[in-house]
């Protein structure tokens, strides 16, 4: 069983923590804190050698930077932590190396830094092209440093992702679609298109904007990905929209259920293993902890995936896919026969939420629009 491998690299810190978000990162204390470049890259570097006897002799096909904000690490820490990588897991020629970053941490010299130390796609969160909206995201960057940010990114960059929300505090149709039209006129091959929710242990949960109404949300998403196909931007994912070629190669490995080794403060990792099966483990969150039990057992939190759990695992990834997966990839990565799916495969059709076209089970349309449907008919 043959299962591709990506890394991901975890940089937890941000300069200020959006309201909405429920991801690990932390805070700076200050804006002008000096971030422990050295003393966390090496961290994530003694992570990795802890974990290296789970991935030996395998190739690695992606490595994607993410937090937090790792475009607050200079180039040369980046390029330090790469180069560690690359001597001690095996890259594929041509893996795809990708850089989360903030507009507001965006200057040409930077990104053209990050390209020269090995990242060949940047991810750039500008979230809306709207001053207020901006501001009431929490965003350290206004519409100006967004647009620019995104112009750098393409002067040094190939492959660019460029994150929009939409469903905002008092967001208007016609605000949504004039954002995603900036976003468009600015041609990043690839764009992340997320409606705004709200997370538990967020600031907004606890104080919770006022969103639109679930009428004016359908709307809204339906006209920006209209606008999208427009453009020539196909529909990948769920949330994700890219011309040919500019697909996210390690978000595609999530979704097909390929591996993944994650290294950082609060990382998670999914491996297949020749006689445990599927795994998955959990990193410690915070950085002081991370940072002082690093290279141990107990920075890193093991729990198998019980057989029973496989099919709801495996289809809450796949059916983010617009074309789905081969049937037969459900056996390739997990082990197990297809027909632990049959009985969730025949009531999804039945309620018109999947299809099957030339070997290749699929979300309908109907499917995507009610996607936690389709999926929880696969919990055991």
């Amino acid at each position: 069983m043959s299962v591709p491998l990506s890394l991901y690299v975890h940089m937890p810190w941000c300069v200020r923590k959006c309201p909405y978000c429920d991801f690990n990162s932390h805070a700076l204390r200050h804006p002008t804190d000096p971030l422990p470049e050295s003393a966390y890259g090496g961290a994530l570097i003694r992570d990795l050698e802890h974990a290296l006897p789970l991935v030996w002799g395998r190739s690695v096909s992606s490595v994607f930077f993410g937090g937090g904000t790792p475009s607050l690490f200079s180039a040369t820490a980046i390029g330090d932590i790469l180069q560690a990588v690359r001597a001690r897991l095996r890259l594929l020629p041509g893996a795809e190396v990708t850089l989360e970053a903030n507009p507001g941490s965006a200057d040409s010299a930077r990104f053209a830094g990050y390209r020269s130390a090995g990242i060949t796609r940047l991810s750039v969160g500008v979230q809306t092209f709207h001053d207020t909206h901006l501001r009431s995201l929490g965003r350290i960057h206004d519409s100006l440093q967004a647009r620019r940010a995104v112009e750098l990114a393409l002067e040094s960059f190939e492959h660019v992702n460029l994150d929009l929300m939409y469903g905002l505090e008092g967001q208007t149709l016609q605000e949504a679609c004039l954002d995603l039209e900036q976003a468009i006129e600015l041609d990043p091959g690839h764009i992340s298109l997320y409606q705004l929710t709200i997370e538990p242990n967020t600031f907004f949960a606890h104080q919770p904007p006022r969103l639109p109404d679930d009428d004016s949300i359908w709307e809204m998403q339906q006209a920006l990905h209209a606008l999208l196909a427009r453009a020539g931007y196909e529909r990948v994912e769920v949330s994700a929209f890219a011309r040919r070629g500019h697909a996210c190669l390690h978000n595609v490995n999530y979704w097909e259920f390929g591996d993944y080794l994650g290294i950082g403060a609060g990382a998670h990792s999914k491996l297949t293993l020749p006689e445990r099966g599927v795994i998955r483990q959990t990193c410690l969150r915070t950085p002081a902890d991370y940072l002082e039990s690093v290279g141990s057992d107990a920075h890193r939190k093991t729990s198998p995936v019980a057989a029973e759990q496989l099919p709801f695992e495996f289809m809450l990834n796949a059916m983010r896919l617009v074309e789905g997966v081969p049937v037969s990839l459900y056996a390739e990565r997990t082990g197990r026969p297809t027909e632990d799916l049959l009985e969730g495969l025949s009531r999804a059709r039945q309620r018109g939420l999947i299809e099957e076209v030339r070997g290749r089970m699929r979300p309908t349309p109907r499917g995507l629009d009610f996607l936690n449907d389709l999926q929880s008919i696969f919990l055991h």
